[in-house]
């Protein structure tokens, strides 16, 4: 990103300098999404550069040009340049833009930014409002503070594949835990960002792996907690709801729910059920008659191809939809006229096509805040040109 780029970006966050000395996933999509309401990131990474550079396959490019398909998923809108923190020039370096930074963010293990030598207390005399973002697997203090946190693993400590799946625990299809977390950590920057305003003074915020999937227990966790009651594996349908979840037709799979009674009528009227029946008659009633709702249901689907039964339950104004594979959703127009895609212009990949930004302001055509999107950055892309940006601001 050049100067004149920079300073052309709209949104809540421009004039905001993030520094992300993150890698993997949960830390760079908390700075990705700073990036996408006009923040200015700078990605900062080792000179062998964000682990997810080698994740993969896929890869575009063959050798040094060789890019991680993962890597761009959670990069764009940055920029990036290589230190190396074990040499003083390059600590010299990240001490000049923190002096100019607002938001700092890292996922290291408890402890290692301290003996870098950039410990809360030294962030803080360098610059006292800076705000800084601390994720890591399983809390920064308690018995387990200093474990190493991956998605996977989170995903099973933390409870949420003990709820996932039909057969045996299973992993979400995402990193959820590492995608949940990065959506923390930006809200309690955003947060702390909104108080510095009043205090002029920067804090810490954390969370955590295990902290984001707790947090979205939801009813599974007060089952639990005021019930007594232990989830077990959900499968394809909602543990409290019912009708609600996937169901087979003549041709493929179509989901619907039947959240409210309004919603059970009419439904069992389109498909000629009786509403009354006594097993059936009250959302505890069809809960606890789900396996013979689901057999009496799917008997109907049956007859008749999935798109006759997505057209019959709309017109009786009924949440249903089929079920799309990735491809599908990116070529679906109502993805894309929420700004869902983007093209990019990557430095050595020429044209790309990436998912895009969630966030959409007034009535911007565009999602985010950026009229126009970065393009994941190659290693060390910016090099010269953060530096000649700090030499320049301190003249």
């Amino acid at each position: 990103m050049t100067d004149e780029q920079d300073t052309a970006v709209q949104g809540p966050l421009a004039g905001t300098l993030v520094l992300d000395m993150t890698r993997a996933l949960a830390g760079p999509h908390a700075a990705m999404m700073l990036g996408d309401l006009g923040a200015r990131v700078i990605k900062i990474e080792t000179p062998t550069g964000d682990d997810s550079r080698g994740w993969g396959p896929p890869f575009l490019g063959e050798g040094e040009e060789r890019e991680s398909t993962y890597f761009m998923s959670a990069n764009r809108n940055k920029e990036s340049i290589t230190l190396n923190l074990k040499t003083e020039d390059d600590k010299d370096v990240l001490r000049r833009l923190v002096k100019r930074a607002d938001v700092l963010m890292e996922n290291f293990r408890v402890g290692v930014l301290d003996r870098l030598g950039f410990s809360v207390e030294e962030l803080h005399r360098l610059n006292p409002g800076l705000v800084i973002l601390s994720i890591t697997g399983f809390g920064h203090d308690g018995p387990e503070a200093s474990r190493a946190g991956y998605d996977q693993i989170a995903q099973g400590e933390a409870g949420l594949m003990s709820i996932t799946g039909s057969e045996e625990p299973t992993k979400v299809g995402v990193p959820i835990a590492d995608l949940l977390a990065g959506m923390n950590g930006a809200y309690g920057t955003v947060a702390a960002l909104y108080e510095r305003e009043r205090t002029g003074k920067g804090r810490v915020v954390r969370t955590s792996l295990i902290a984001s999937v707790v947090g979205v227990h939801a009813f599974q966790g007060t089952r639990w907690t005021v019930a007594g009651e232990v989830p077990g594996l959900s499968g394809a349908h909602h543990p409290s709801i019912a009708p609600y979840g996937l169901f087979h037709t003549q041709t493929a799979p179509i989901q619907l729910s039947c959240g409210s009674e309004s919603l059970w009528t009419a439904f069992a009227a389109a498909l000629d059920l009786d509403a009354t029946d006594p097993r059936f008659a009250t959302n505890g009633d069809r809960v606890a008659h789900r396996d013979e709702l689901i057999a009496i249901i799917e008997e109907k689907f049956a007859t008749a191809p999935a798109e006759h039964w997505l057209e019959l339950l709309s017109a009786a104004g009924l949440p249903s939809g089929k079920v799309r594979t990735i491809d599908e959703v990116y070529e679906w127009e109502q993805a894309r006229s929420q700004g869902l895609v983007i093209e990019v212009d990557h430095a050595t990949k020429g044209r790309l096509t990436l998912p895009g930004p969630v966030i959409r302001l007034d009535d911007q055509p565009y999602a985010g805040s950026r009229e126009t999107n970065i393009a994941p950055p190659t290693l060390g892309q910016h090099n010269e040109s953060v530096r000649r940006w700090l030499d320049e601001t301190e003249e």
